[in-house]
C-alpha cells in the first residue's frame, strides 16, 4: 500500500501523461505558428508547405532552365529578325527582285535560326550554372565563371579544340563581365 502512495504522488496521473505524450510525440496544435520572431526590418511571415512548394518549384534548376530558354528563344527571334531586315539577300546587281513571299521567308528562317541558337545557349548556360551552384552551395560570381567557360568550351568544341578554348575563355570572361556589371 505504501509503494502505491508514493508511486502516485512521484508520477503523473493519466490525464497529465495523455497530455505529456500528445505535446512531445505527436499533436493537433501547430505550435510552429505562434513562434514570436523579432522584427528587425519588416513583418516576418512563416511561409506555409504551399508556399513552400511553389517556391522550391519556381528555385529548381529545371524551372530556371526552362525560363532561360523560353527568354532566349524570344531575344534570339528579335534579334534574328532584325538581323534579316538589316542584311542584304541580293549580291549581284542584275539579281531579279525578290518577291514578299521569298522575303518573308527569309526573314521566317533567319529568326527561328536565332530564336533556336538563344534558346539553347540560354538553357545551357542556365542548367550548368544552376548544377555549379547547387553542387557548390553559394550564389558568387564564380558559378557564372564557371558556367561560362563550360557552355562557351561546349559550343566553340564542334569547331575544333582550339576554338573551344578560346571559346571557354571568351564566354567566362564575357560572364564575369556581366555579372559583375549586374551585382555592383
Amino acid at each position: 500500500m505504501e509503494e502505491s502512495k508514493i508511486d502516485s504522488s512521484v508520477g503523473f496521473s493519466p490525464k497529465e501523461m495523455d497530455s505529456l505524450m500528445k505535446y512531445f510525440v505527436g499533436n493537433n496544435y501547430k505550435y510552429r505558428e505562434q513562434i514570436i520572431i523579432p522584427r528587425t526590418v519588416g513583418p516576418i511571415h512563416i511561409k506555409s508547405i504551399d508556399e513552400k512548394r511553389v517556391e522550391a518549384v519556381f528555385e529548381s534548376c529545371a524551372f530556371k532552365s526552362l525560363v532561360a530558354s523560353v527568354m532566349g528563344y524570344g531575344l534570339g527571334a528579335a534579334l534574328g529578325l532584325f538581323s534579316a531586315s538589316v542584311s542584304p539577300n541580293i549580291t549581284a546587281p542584275d539579281a531579279p527582285q525578290q518577291t514578299a513571299r521569298e522575303i518573308f521567308r527569309d526573314l521566317k528562317f533567319s529568326t527561328l535560326s536565332y530564336a533556336k541558337n538563344f534558346a539553347l545557349v540560354g538553357l545551357m548556360f542556365s542548367a550548368v550554372e544552376c548544377t555549379i551552384e547547387s553542387y557548390r552551395g553559394k550564389g558568387d560570381w564564380k558559378n557564372g565563371t564557371y558556367a561560362g567557360g563550360i557552355t562557351g568550351g561546349l559550343i566553340g568544341l564542334r569547331a575544333g579544340l582550339k576554338p573551344g578554348i578560346v571559346g571557354a575563355l571568351g564566354f567566362a570572361a564575357f560572364s564575369t563581365a556581366i555579372d559583375y556589371y549586374m551585382r555592383h
